[in-house]
């Protein structure tokens, strides 16, 4: 039967007619998603018409209105009917009364839901201003019988309305949205979601059509339709599986559910309504930061305006990475930012936003998506450091990857991501999908970045423990496999790789033996030893075993839980003691160093070089490759004297340059020459714009050390000029004295938050503690910067034990000022 032989028959047969033209319509295999639900509506509005028809004979003025989802033309096998009967006021109350018992009794008689209202348009707008559900329900008002142009005038006038409203009627829909996100969860992680309720769902979807409509801002379009679309579609499936008028996608109708949508099972179907809830979520994110945008200009211009005599300001654009900057509480790029000859761009530009704490544009990562070339294999050593900064940035993290994600970048960046993308996991206590507890995962070891040696790996291997759960079999077999893969690919040496992939293999090692097993049992701890092979891997998986467990839920970690595992971690360390590290031996001096450290002790001033570093051909081994990063090696040899390290420390924050890599290291001058020199070893890149010019550095470094330049205070004003931004709450910095690591110095180990001058407050520090450094190795890994000193005291021997924790102390507080 055609949907003209149906609606023939909806109405000449009245209610039953009706009744049975929509079961079949209902039962019709070859219709279904927008065509049925299209056909379902016409169908209904001509039962409808033709039940108003018949008692407003002798009315005018009346017209039969349909609102919400039934007025949008979209009717789910059991929606309820919104309907509005309007009349202009001019006919007798208790005729309209009677004609509305006309059409409400037929259909509250077939068991339909019905939400219905009688209104003259003032009664209707009055209404509207007062309950924001009620204007939002009117925005998609449709005529369906009687006085078309009643109902044009009401549309009219309601749109106008709504668009004069819109800088009060927003921020108000938005706190609606956001308290219903509140009470119902995320749509994209739940196990039982409410596809309607649930942030994402089709309530936010209807959320942005209203903004739209106020022509204030509008959301990204592109696949929005259709992750709407496949959420109705799943909607109008579970109406048909259940009979019921339900939203809630319960677990034991799910794979009814699937079955009715032709889907493989019902993983493949939670799959398919997270995705489409990930659309939603990220277009209300954007729709909502631009409308607050939109708002504060709004605000802000007529006072501008004033002060500035007309015209437009041009935005503030502030530098904040090579190529990228902020601009209206946004990170965008650069004008000069050239995409597609700059694959580290988007990683870069994803860092900085994370580190700032601030939104990726959606303008910016849809150009990055189009232009951007594709990393070569292995990585770049920028690319792997900016990973790892875009990692360690704690939960600002998350709202920048789901901006690349929604834009295709994460999976073309690391195509493993694709298998694990909006995967469910049917554990009571796991509350998000594998990729959203990854990166949670990765957020709580940014919280542990100052308890290991190696937060680099750390990170890392928190983005890669569960990465084998989008392969058959033993997740962590799988991973492991997956892990040395993407570790050489992102450009870790041999070692590294290996300690990432015994960190995935055994993520789940510690808490599983901790409860399961009995720790007094020789065997069982020297398991785990035999499995984990070092101290630092220990000290990683420790870490990682921590943050895995706070990432997958409430239950999964306790005060018991974490005793346990502390006490297992403490035998295995004990099983694993016994090698006593020692000062790294430094390497013979190059010809080109001996003539720096000549040359100054010749002229009794600094002298230095500038060499660029270049990445290594990518067909190269991984573990062949340089493993520090790109960028300019300096070299600075100094006759030996106080105050080194926080002079060329301070200099080089001065011109805005990064340290990556420094090492320091008393050199004693050949052939009998008395007295010795300092020589520093820098791995150094600009923060943005080019390098300065050697010839500048070394004249503002004898400045520095011969007390002419004020370090500080310049730093100071520059802070001063520039205020810093909100940016991310780092882990407090960790000092500690490493009791066992040198028979010749102290070693004084220090991890922080990487920033500007750093170094130059660590040196000062230690000058000011009347300690000499007798080497340093600084190292900067992502955003954070894990260095180790070696002191000693004026007589050139180890601190004593309370002298060196009290110097330990002193400099952590420093570190927190």
């Amino acid at each position: 039967m055609t949907s003209t032989d149906m609606r023939t028959e909806a109405e000449d047969s009245g209610p039953s007619g009706y009744a049975a033209a929509r079961l079949r319509l209902l039962q019709e295999g070859a219709r279904s998603g927008p065509p049925r639900r299209s056909a379902l509506a016409e169908l209904t509005d001509d039962w409808l018409t033709g039940l108003f028809d018949a008692g407003a004979e002798k009315l005018r003025g009346v017209s039969l209105v349909a609102v919400g989802g039934y007025g949008r033309g979209e009717l789910s096998p059991r929606s309820d009917l919104d309907l509005l009967l309007l009349h202009d006021g001019g006919a007798d109350p208790g005729a309209i009364a009677s004609l509305a018992d006309r059409i409400w009794y037929p259909v509250w008689d077939l068991g339909l839901d019905l939400d219905h209202s009688v209104r003259t348009p003032a009664e209707a707008r009055k209404t509207a201003g007062e309950d924001l559900k009620v204007q939002l329900g009117l925005l998609d008002a449709r005529h369906i019988a009687g006085d078309l142009g009643l109902t044009a005038s009401l549309r009219t006038t309601v749109l106008a309305d709504w668009r004069n409203q819109a800088p009060k009627r927003l921020p108000e829909l938005q706190e609606l949205c956001a308290e219903r996100a509140e009470r119902q969860g995320e749509l994209q992680y739940l196990l039982e979601p409410d596809l309607k309720e649930a942030r994402g769902g089709l309530r936010d979807a209807t959320a942005l059509r209203a903004v739209a409509a106020s022509w204030l801002a509008d959301a990204p379009r592109e696949g929005l339709a259709d992750a709407r679309k496949s959420l109705l579609d799943v909607r109008d499936a579970l109406h048909l599986a259940t009979g019921r008028a339900t939203d809630r996608l319960a677990l034991q109708e799910q794979d009814q559910v699937a079955a009715e949508l032709g889907l493989l099972d019902a993983d493949t179907l939670l799959r398919q309504v997270y995705e489409a809830a990930r659309v939603v979520s990220y277009a209300s994110d954007v729709t909502w930061r631009e409308v607050g945008r939109v708002l504060r200009s709004r605000a802000v211009r007529p006072r501008l305006r004033a002060m500035l005599g007309g015209g437009k300001p041009a935005p503030e654009r502030s530098p904040l990475a090579e190529g990228v900057v902020e601009q209206d509480g946004e990170v965008v790029l650069a004008r000069a930012a050239r995409p597609d000859r700059d694959p580290v761009l988007p990683l870069r530009a994803a860092a900085a936003a994370a580190q700032a704490g601030l939104p990726l544009s959606l303008h910016a990562v849809r150009r990055m998506a189009a232009a951007a070339r594709p990393l070569p294999t292995p990585w770049p050593a920028e690319a792997r450091q900016q990973l790892i900064t875009l990692l360690g940035s704690g939960p600002s993290t998350i709202e920048v990857w789901e901006a690349l994600e929604a834009e295709g970048l994460i999976t073309r960046l690391l195509p493993d991501w694709e298998r694990v993308r909006c995967r469910p996991q049917r554990n009571a206590v796991h509350i998000w999908t594998v990729d959203r507890h990854l990166i949670e995962t990765a957020v709580r070891a940014a919280e542990f970045t100052r308890r290991v040696h190696r937060p680099d790996l750390l990170l890392v291997a928190a983005l890669l423990h569960d990465i084998g759960k989008g392969w058959p079999g033993d997740h962590s077999v799988a991973g492991e496999i997956i892990a040395r893969d993407v570790a050489a690919r992102i450009g870790f040496d041999r070692t590294d790789v290996a300690t990432l992939a015994t960190l995935v293999r055994h993520h789940l090692l510690l808490v599983e033996t901790a409860t399961r097993r009995d720790l007094e049992d020789p065997a069982t701890v020297r398991a785990v030893a035999e499995a984990v092979g070092s101290q630092g891997t220990l000290e990683l998986l420790h870490a990682l075993t921590e943050a895995d467990a706070l990432a997958t839920g409430p239950a999964a970690w306790s005060s018991w839980r974490a005793s346990l595992v502390a006490d297992l971690v403490k035998r295995v360390s004990a099983a694993l003691a016994g090698d006593d590290s020692e000062e790294p031996e430094a390497a013979a001096p190059t010809a080109e160093q001996e003539r720096l450290a000549i040359e100054a002790f010749r002229t009794g001033g600094p002298v230095l070089a500038l060499r660029a570093q270049t990445e290594p051909p990518a067909e190269e081994p991984a573990e062949d490759r340089d493993p520090e990063p790109l960028g300019v090696e300096l070299l600075i040899a100094v006759p030996d004297q106080k105050g080194v390290l926080p002079a060329v420390a301070g200099v080089l924050a001065m011109h805005r340059l990064t340290v990556r890599t420094a090492e320091l290291r008393a050199l004693d001058l050949p052939d009998g020459v008395p007295g010795s020199v300092l020589l520093l070893d820098w791995r150094v890149a600009a923060e943005y714009g080019s390098l300065p010019q050697a010839a500048r550095l070394r004249a503002d470094l004898v400045r520095a050390l011969d007390g002419s330049l004020d370090i500080a205070g310049r730093l100071a004003e520059r802070d001063a000029a520039y205020p810093r931004r909100r940016g991310i709450v780092a882990p407090a910095a960790r000092v500690s004295v490493a009791s066992t690591a040198s028979r010749l110095a102290t070693v004084i180990e220090v991890r922080a938050h990487d920033a500007p001058g750093l170094l130059h407050r660590i040196g000062r520090a230690l000058d000011g503690a009347q300690v000499r450094v007798r080497s340093a190795h600084v190292s900067t890994l992502g955003a954070n910067a894990v260095d180790a000193f070696y002191v000693t005291g004026p007589e050139g021997l180890p601190l004593p034990g309370d002298q060196a924790a009290t110097l330990a102390r002193a400099l952590e507080d420093t570190l927190r000022e």
